[in-house]
Parts: structure tokens; C-alpha cells; sequence
């Protein structure tokens, strides 16, 4: 059975010595009181054990059972529950919650790592929580300071889980379309009718109550995106003194049958003028739901670096202990009948990719949480538009790159195995399988290139993409860059194409969307160049004191800049093809 430990040392070394985070955050007076370096290297070990030792064993049992759904009612497998309560009385899901309502206060720097943890150890249950914290998000930003104040204690302590109820079975990227009503009430609350698809964690029986937050339509709202609202509708109600009460007029109509996650509630709920509570503006629902739906996609970009970084660990012990064939150069293993497989080219290409783009995602995980932590708590105005600026531009890379490099990772690292890696025996085909959601939900992979090109850079000029390309110029020129001729040429190379893009797009209404998948792949290589530039120098001013780890983390770095980096050359080529090789055919053509 495979195990999964955290990689602290790697956590560590991108958090303390990468970006030097205690030093961000003694600059940061909301925080000050609620994290220090002692403290977050504490979070990061009690995290460790958690996931390794209570989360990471229900993996595969979970999987096998899946949950059970009967009568409405769903039960999670073997173990969930009595793993779920120890795991909030740790205050897990409000780590980095409002301290006001019974969070911790953490920085989201602190927080992206432990959800790798997380997701790494097991996905299905991580979902519980992820969704519930997004909820969180939500409330917080944009409910009522009654709703603030009823709702988020308990939720935040995790006796309460939260959902996100948008899609609808003909309605799924486009929210525009969905039918479900709400029907303003006497007392001030709504009467909440309609079907939703596709809910995670929609039921279960971890808490005593679930927090639905539910797209719906008011009945003089207008046509599209624009007349959509969101609503708080609990499971069960809550009394004026927030005790439960009577059971609200909803329920699970089944559950879906998938190909993984299985252990997470994919749930049909059904509202039949169930007692809802506005959040936020009337017709302005799309807004207040984009803050959770942000928090998820970054939140699912992680469960690809998660999953990545179990693959590789499995990966790599197996590629040490199996024995096939000889090297190249001759026996290296002597006295055994046969090598392992990882004196082997390929294999190291497999293990090196995967090193490379899991370590690298790792660091651009806690950049955008860098930026995240700066937009919420910056004293300095510039600073925190800067940032905000930022967290826009990457929030698609980061979940669309993180997922589809996941799954590639999770797929070398089942190459590996060989035919071991087809089997349930080694969970080289489970993290296959749960990894494969994470490019289709929150916003499908190609729904993301859109927003990034479309939206995020051609719709306001480039400005934001010029604000992340000087900053890493600022770092290349600076005169303490040694790597910095891998990195400028594949920057240039960005900017000029999201320039030709943008001359293009004028005369050609389809070289956006044939052209998005490939600039974002472009985006996420240069990106992680920026920050392998970074780690490398790191990692050379630094040899002497641990020259194994300092020395892998170096040759690492030059695997990426000679064997990953040049995938840039063919994307630009790719996207500077046009649109007209995809719109040769007629659709009964294909």
C-alpha cells in the first residue's frame, strides 16, 4: 500500500528561503498576531502528521467503498467520520479563516501548502473541507452581519460544512441558463425551488448541517448573467439562537457514479421551496459566488500539484527498489541480479519531469498566495492593487497548468511502474483517476486559457501582464541573476506573442479561443522559469551547508531550463499558426 509523506523540507525551503515569508508577514499588522515563523513551522509539522498518518490510510479504503447513497441520505466510507472529527479539533478548516468568527488567521502562503498536503494524502476527503472553506469565503465577503455572525462560528469549526450549488443539467459554464427561482417571503427569507447538479459534498454525514449557497433567479430579474442572486440555504434551519431546527425543504435525489474521487459526494440536491437567505446585492450573485469559485480553483489547481507530488513519491521509491536490466554503462548493482530501473534514461526523464514541475508548481503556488496574502492585508494601497492585479492574471494559470501537469505527472509516474502502475495493488491508477476531475471542474482547463487570454490579458491591453513580466525583468536585470538568459528569452517570447495575439484578435474573432490552451501552457513554463531562476541562485548560495539537497535542487533546475523551457519554442509556433487549421472543416466534416 503506498504511503504519502508531506515534503517539508522542500516546504520549507520555498517558504522560508525562497520568499522569506516570516519577513512578509512581521510587514503585515493583521498578521503579526496570529503567525510567526515558530508558528507556521509548527502548523506545517502537526499538518504533516495529520495527513500522513489519519488522512493518507483512508485513500484507498475510501476509494474501493466509495460513499453510499439510500433514501436520500448519503454515508461516506469506513473511517471518514472519526478521521472528520479528529481532524476539526484540530481547526483545520478555518486555518486561515477570519479570526472574528473562529477562524485562525492564517496567511494563505501557509495555507496552500497544507491543502497540498491535503490533497496529496487524499483527495475525496479533501473536498469536505475545501468546500467548506470557500463557503466561508463567500459569507464573509459579501452576507449580512446577522448571516456572518449565525453561520461562519460553526462552520469555521467545521461542525458545519458548506456547498456550491451552480451548475444545473443544462447549465454549466454558462450560469446564464440556469432556471432555479427564488420567491421573496414575508419574513425577509426566500423560498428556493430547483434542481442542481454535480454538488460536492451536497450531503454527507461528517456535520450536523451543510450551508448551501445556491444561484438562483428572482422572478423580475433580468434576462442572462445579470439577473442571477445568490442565496444561503442550511440543510437544516437555524434558530434566532443558533440552534437547529426543523429540516429545510430540500434533499439528495442520488449521487454520481464516477470514475474517481469516489469517496466524495457528487451529489443531485434537489430544492422544493426550501427557506433561503439573500447574500449580497439582488442580481449581483455572480459576483459574490466568483469569490468562492476563485478560492476553489486555485484550491483544485492544488489538488494537481497534490497528486503530483504522491505520484512522484511513489514513483520514485519504486524506480530505487525494482530491479530490471543493467545500465547502460554496465552492472551498478553488483551483487544484485539486475539494476534498478532508475539508472535508466527514461525512467529519470519520467522522475526528473515530474521533480521539476512539482517543485516548480510548488513555488508558484506560494507566489499566487504571496499576492493573495498582500491583497488582503497591505498597508500600502499601490502594494495591494499590484497584487489584486496579479491574483487575477494567475488564479487560471495556476488552476489550469497545476491539473494538467498534474495528471501528465501522475501518468509518468504510473509509467513507471510499468504494468504494476495498471493495478490497484501500488495507487498509481487511483491518482490517475482522482486526478482527471480536477481539469474539468471549477471551470473546465479551456475555460480557464479563455479567461487568462481573453480576459485577463488582451481584454485590458496587456496591463496586468505587464506588471508580472516587470517584475520578473526587474529580477533578471538585476545583476544577481545567473540564470537569467533562460529566463528573458522565454519571457520576450511570451510578451511578443500576447502582442501578435492581440493584432490578430481584431481580424480574427477564433484565434483567441484556437489559440488560449497553448498561451497558457506558454504562461505556466515561463512562470515556473521565473521561479527555477530564483530557487537555483537559492540553492547556489547555499551549497556548502547541505550540498545533497542544494546540489539536487540545482541539477533540477538545469533539467528544466535544457529539457522542459524549450516546450516554449513549439507553443509560440503552435498559437502563431492562426486559427484556419481549426476551422478548415465543416461541422459534418468531422
Amino acid at each position: 500500500m503506498p504511503e504519502f509523506n508531506a515534503p517539508l523540507r522542500d516546504m520549507r525551503f520555498v517558504l522560508n528561503e525562497l520568499f522569506d515569508a516570516p519577513a512578509l508577514w512581521s510587514r503585515l499588522p493583521d498578521l503579526t498576531q496570529q503567525i510567526d515563523a515558530e508558528t507556521a513551522d509548527a502548523i506545517l509539522e502537526e499538518a504533516a502528521k495529520i495527513t500522513s498518518s489519519l488522512v493518507a490510510p483512508l485513500n484507498r479504503s475510501g476509494d474501493e467503498e466509495g460513499v453510499h447513497w439510500q433514501d436520500g441520505k448519503v454515508t461516506t466510507p469506513a473511517g471518514f467520520r472519526e478521521a472528520y472529527a479528529t481532524y476539526i479539533e484540530g481547526g483545520w478548516v478555518g486555518l486561515s479563516g477570519n479570526p472574528r468568527f473562529g477562524g485562525l488567521g492564517a496567511p494563505k502562503m501557509l495555507a496552500v501548502l497544507f491543502e497540498e498536503m491535503l490533497y496529496g494524502a487524499n483527495c475525496s476527503f479533501a473536498l469536505y473541507s475545501a468546500l467548506s472553506s470557500g463557503a466561508c469565503l463567500a459569507i464573509d465577503a459579501h452576507a449580512s452581519s446577522d448571516l456572518k455572525e449565525r453561520y461562519l462560528p460553526p462552520m469555521y469549526e467545521g461542525r458545519w460544512a458548506g456547498s456550491m450549488c451552480l451548475t444545473e443539467a443544462h447549465a454549466g459554464t454558462d450560469l446564464g441558463l440556469i432556471r432555479t427561482r427564488a420567491e421573496l417571503q414575508a419574513d425577509g427569507s426566500y423560498r428556493i425551488t430547483g434542481s442542481k447538479i454535480f454538488i460536492t459534498g451536497g450531503e454527507q454525514d461528517l456535520t450536523e448541517n451543510i450551508i448551501h449557497l445556491v444561484l438562483a433567479r428572482l422572478p423580475d430579474a433580468p434576462a442572462g448573467p445579470k439577473g442571477i442572486s445568490l442565496f444561503l440555504v442550511p440543510k437544516i434551519q437555524v434558530t434566532d439562537d443558533g440552534s437547529l431546527g426543523a429540516a429545510n425543504s430540500l434533499s439528495c435525489g442520488s449521487i454520481e457514479h464516477k470514475m474517481g474521487i469516489k469517496a466524495s459526494a457528487t451529489c443531485v440536491m434537489n430544492f422544493d421551496g426550501a427557506t433561503g437567505w439573500l447574500i449580497g446585492e439582488s442580481n449581483r450573485g455572480l459576483a459574490a459566488m466568483f469569490t468562492m469559485m476563485n478560492y476553489e480553483r486555485l484550491s483544485i489547481g492544488i489538488q494537481g500539484l497534490g497528486c503530483a507530488e504522491a505520484s512522484y513519491q511513489n514513483a520514485r521509491t519504486y524506480a530505487q527498489e525494482r530491479l530490471q536490466s543493467r545500465s547502460a554503462k554496465g552492472p551498478v548493482a553488483k551483487a544484485q541480479i539486475a539494476d534498478p530501473i532508475i539508472v535508466h534514461g527514461d525512467v529519470r526523464r519520467m522522475l526528473l519531469t515530474m521533480k521539476a514541475m512539482t517543485e516548480g508548481g510548488r513555488a508558484f503556488a506560494c507566489y499566487v498566495a504571496q499576492q493573495l496574502d498582500l491583497a488582503k492585508f497591505a498597508t500600502d494601497l499601490d502594494e495591494r492593487q499590484k497584487a489584486e492585479s496579479l491574483v487575477a492574471l494567475l488564479t487560471p494559470v495556476a488552476k489550469a497548468f497545476f491539473t494538467d501537469i498534474g495528471l501528465e505527472s501522475c501518468i509518468h509516474g504510473q509509467q513507471v511502474f510499468g504494468g504494476h502502475g495498471y493495478i490497484r495493488e501500488w495507487g498509481q491508477e487511483q491518482l490517475v483517476r482522482d486526478t482527471r476531475i480536477a481539469q474539468i471542474y471549477e471551470g473546465t482547463n479551456g475555460i480557464q486559457a479563455l479567461d487568462l487570454l481573453g480576459r485577463k490579458v488582451l481584454g485590458n491591453g496587456g496591463a496586468a501582464l505587464n506588471v508580472f513580466a516587470g517584475d520578473i525583468r526587474d529580477y533578471a536585470n538585476s545583476g544577481v541573476a545567473p540564470y537569467a538568459s533562460h529566463v528573458l528569452p522565454a519571457l520576450e517570447r511570451l510578451v511578443n506573442v500576447s502582442r501578435w495575439l492581440q493584432v490578430q484578435a481584431a481580424v480574427d474573432p477564433n484565434v483567441i479561443s484556437s489559440s488560449c490552451v497553448e498561451y497558457l501552457h506558454l504562461f505556466g513554463y515561463v512562470s515556473y522559469a521565473y521561479l527555477w531562476a530564483r530557487m537555483a541562485e537559492v540553492a547556489d548560495t547555499k551549497l556548502a551547508e547541505d550540498e545533497k539537497f542544494y546540489g539536487a535542487k540545482r541539477a533540477t533546475a538545469d533539467f528544466f531550463f535544457a529539457r522542459l523551457l524549450p516546450r516554449v519554442e513549439s507553443l509560440d509556433a503552435c498559437i502563431r499558426s492562426g486559427s484556419a487549421s481549426l476551422y478548415a472543416l465543416e461541422a459534418d466534416q468531422f
